[in-house]
């Protein structure tokens, strides 16, 4: 497997480069300071590895070796994070014949903690997602900028949930890309959009002021960049207050590394996506330095191959 790895040291006053020595040596290996994020973006119902056919992506991927590796690192590491920023549905026959069923029941066993909505989650329509979800999903689903009254998620889909980790509290909340255009509406009921950039910074301060969280990570399906200007990750991070990771999803984007955008109070944000269909599976390690307040990151992103 192929890694790409970096490391960053991020704290209240900005951004600095690494020392070159790992997290641990840098902060101390306090397993109770350390965390784990591992994370997906954009499925697209690819449960099989691509076909030995030549292809550019010929024999990667495949839900078989993400579980298995993301169980290597639940043995690693004492606690871990498995997030995803949406579109689990739709690309291959998985989802014609089962609407959704076999992704949540395998996003179960390997234990997901959360995921967001992508567009293409709502392809069988509102109420399908909905069925999937109560029956097969045994995590939560978060988004604070879609209102869900008046269809049948309503109440289903919390802004954002909070993770004990040891001694840390860890805050995720999520976002969804404009759907007027994107989706048929007769798919997504009366579901309203809400500017992402004003319901995130809402919520990412709540989970800092009043919840106390000791990082703030955004699962996002707006989408890397754009020429146009179109709210993306990039632009959230650089209007953002309060939050720490992005991890993206929407335009499958295979970044060598994760970016890191100043947001409005001249803060290191770390953005990150991995592409799509489950070739490659991120990892973000963040070891907190309590009497400094810094944190340290180190990505190490997998191709399954």
């Amino acid at each position: 497997m192929k890694r790409r790895t970096f490391i960053r040291q991020m704290g209240a006053t900005g951004i600095l480069l690494g020392t070159g020595l790992s997290p641990a040596l840098a902060f101390g290996d306090r397993p109770s300071n350390r965390l784990t994020i591992l994370h997906t973006n954009d499925w697209h119902s690819r449960i099989d590895p691509f076909p030995q056919d030549g292809g550019r992506n010929a024999g990667q991927g495949g839900v078989v070796r993400r579980a298995r590796r993301i169980e290597q690192f639940r043995q690693e590491a004492e606690h871990v994070l498995l997030l995803d920023s949406g579109d689990i549905f739709q690309g291959t026959p998985y989802f014609n014949l089962y609407q959704g069923e076999l992704e949540f029941k395998l996003m179960s066993q390997m234990g997901y903690d959360a995921a967001t909505i992508g567009n293409h989650d709502f392809d069988a329509g509102i109420e399908i997602l909905d069925k999937q979800m109560n029956a097969h999903a045994n995590f939560p689903f978060i988004n604070c900028n879609y209102d869900f009254r008046n269809t049948p998620l309503s109440g289903k889909v919390a802004p954002y949930q909070i993770f004990r980790r040891g001694d840390l509290r860890i805050g995720v909340l999520g976002i969804g890309i404009e759907l007027e255009g994107l989706v048929p509406t007769a798919l997504t009921g009366e579901t309203q959009y809400l500017d992402p950039i004003q319901k995130a910074n809402e919520t990412a301060l709540h989970l800092k002021e009043e919840e106390g969280c000791d990082l703030v990570i955004c699962l996002s399906h707006l989408g890397h960049r754009y020429r146009e200007e179109i709210v993306s990750d990039m632009i959230l991070a650089a209007q953002s207050r309060n939050i720490d990771i992005i991890l993206g999803g929407h335009t499958h984007t295979f970044l060598d590394e994760p970016v890191i955008v100043k947001n409005r109070n001249d803060q290191g944000v770390l953005v990150n996506q991995v592409g799509w269909a489950g070739i490659l599976l991120g990892r973000i390690d963040v070891v907190f330095e309590r009497r400094s307040g810094k944190r340290c990151f180190s990505c190490a992103n997998e191709w399954l191959s």
